[in-house]
């Protein structure tokens, strides 16, 4: 009998330690459970970390005197900035002008017996044109100044021409103008030096002189008469502006045209020179440079 319980009490431990294994296993898979909610829980925090707010390194002026200021304060102000505004008018070409007027008026003051005989034998209104002419030709200084004017009011009519056809929209009013002065000055310098060079060296130098003296001559009266047709260009617009183009531009070829018939009898009294020679020099050295520069200024400026 005694056998038969210690083999029972055996049989018994036996199952329960069997039951504890099961247990155990269990245990494992809660343990599982419990390490997945700790790395959810860590996702969760690292997720929630608010960041921190930077004070700016300076306060504005406005905003203290608006909080602080003794008689009122003013919680949250809201500021606005208002766009950039951009002004076109024409503020460049009135003082253009007025700049304009004031040399002219200078010049007219200080050298008016000049202008006088500038005007007469131009026109040739008086018999006495060798002894003008010689009167002229000695006073340097008021010649000088009204080539200025005539390269000055002459940059102002051509761009005054290339903004009212469109053309150097790249570039602001006081850059045209000084570029087309500029040009203006280089060609007729050019010109000027290449007469003298050819009067030295074919011993013409009377014929180029006098051919020199009429172009001169006709630039400075074309830079007084440009003057009252650059204003109402300047402050006219629609037909009427079109219409004081037109004339000025008329008037501009009608004293080119004058001045070539006045060099042609000038030159043609001390040098045999035909004709047709004199139009083929107009050709080359009036004509065809014009041509190319306005082909350049359409090309570049459009």
């Amino acid at each position: 009998m005694r056998f038969y319980l210690f083999i029972l009490s055996f049989s018994l431990s036996l199952g329960a330690w069997g039951q504890a294994d099961s247990l155990k296993r269990t245990d494992s898979i809660v343990a599982a459970k419990d390490t997945l909610v700790r790395q959810d829980t860590v996702k969760a925090d690292t997720t929630t970390i608010q960041p921190v707010a930077v004070e700016p390194p300076y306060i504005r002026f406005d905003t203290v005197l608006y909080k602080k200021h003794p008689y009122f304060q003013i919680e949250n102000p809201i500021r606005f900035i208002a766009p950039k505004h951009e002004w076109h008018g024409k503020d460049a070409l009135f003082y253009a002008c007025i700049g304009l007027l004031l040399f002219f008026a200078f010049v007219r003051n200080a050298f008016q017996r000049y202008l006088q005989d500038l005007f007469r034998l131009f026109f040739r209104t008086t018999l006495k044109q060798r002894q003008v002419k010689e009167q002229l030709m000695a006073s340097p200084l008021p010649s000088l100044l009204l080539n200025i004017l005539f390269i000055l009011s002459g940059g102002l009519f051509i761009t005054i021409l290339l903004q009212y056809y469109g053309l150097g929209k790249d570039y602001n009013f006081w850059q045209l103008l000084l570029y087309a002065a500029a040009g203006l000055g280089v060609i007729y310098l050019v010109k000027f030096i290449t007469l003298k060079l050819c009067g030295w060296l074919f011993r013409l130098k009377d014929a180029t002189d006098s051919y020199t003296f009429i172009v001169f001559t006709t630039n400075k009266v074309l830079g007084i008469v440009w003057l009252p047709f650059i204003i109402i260009m300047v402050f006219t617009s629609g037909l009427t502006q079109h219409l004081f183009i037109t004339a000025a531009l008329i008037i501009t070829g009608g004293a080119f045209l004058y001045r070539f018939f006045l060099s042609y009898a000038t030159i043609h009294k001390g040098v045999k020179i035909n004709a047709f020679h004199f139009i083929l020099y107009l050709c080359a050295f009036e004509i065809v440079p014009l041509l190319l520069i306005n082909k350049l200024l359409f090309t570049y400026l459009s």
